[in-house]
């Protein structure tokens, strides 16, 4: 009998992988790998960097595989190495393009969720043109908005909305108080929530 590995968690796959089962491994990176390009790319604002440390985070969850603790959160573990490479990264000076993070590239184009302003877009052949005018826009909105965070805000935001990692767990990893990332992902909400103030009687039509 075949079991459907999307029943199985993160934990679990991860303990398969280190007990060698590489079809584990393959789910774990087909699971990930977009959220984590994305979470990469707008740290690192590059996207050729995005697409190489994203690699590179994979291959140190292989090379750092018997550090995984079975009690631990799978996603929390694996985007904390994403944060210290990225951090890494930009230490050594990793270039930053200014270019806007609204238009998908190649790559992007052919994976789920690309951007923020496509996952806001009605699905629907139905939708009016004027409802996905303005999903653009609001997309566009929020990610200058993500764009201008200051990095703090920006990572925490990033960290909770790609990877639902617990508060705790990114105070852990960024090394401040739980609290001090709860404020961090108030301040940079209440940005976001400027950043599309003009839509909010739209939004309200919407529901």
């Amino acid at each position: 009998m075949t079991v459907d590995s999307s029943a199985v968690t993160d934990e679990a796959l991860m303990m398969r992988f280190q007990a060698g089962d590489r079809g584990a491994l393959t789910t774990l990176v087909r699971r990930h790998k977009s959220s984590m390009y994305h979470f990469v790319l707008r740290q690192v604002r590059s996207r050729a960097a995005a697409e190489d440390l994203t690699q590179d985070v994979f291959v140190r969850l292989v090379q750092s595989a018997t550090t995984f603790k079975h009690e631990a959160r799978f996603t929390s573990w694996l985007f904390a190495i994403a944060r210290n490479l990225c951090v890494d990264h930009l230490r050594r000076g990793g270039v930053r393009h200014a270019a806007s993070l609204d238009a998908p590239s190649d790559r992007e184009a052919h994976s789920v969720g690309t951007t923020l302003g496509e996952r806001l877009a009605d699905p629907t052949p139905a939708a009016s043109a004027e409802r996905n005018v303005v999903s653009a826009d609001i997309g566009a909105r929020v990610n200058r908005a993500i764009e201008s965070l200051p990095v703090e805000q920006r990572e925490v935001f990033l960290l909770r909305q790609l990877a639902q990692v617990p508060f705790r767990d990114i105070a852990e990893m960024t090394g401040v108080s739980e609290n001090t990332v709860k404020s961090r992902m108030r301040y940079a909400l209440e940005r976001l929530q400027e950043a599309l103030a003009d839509y909010e009687e739209f939004a309200r039509a919407l529901r």
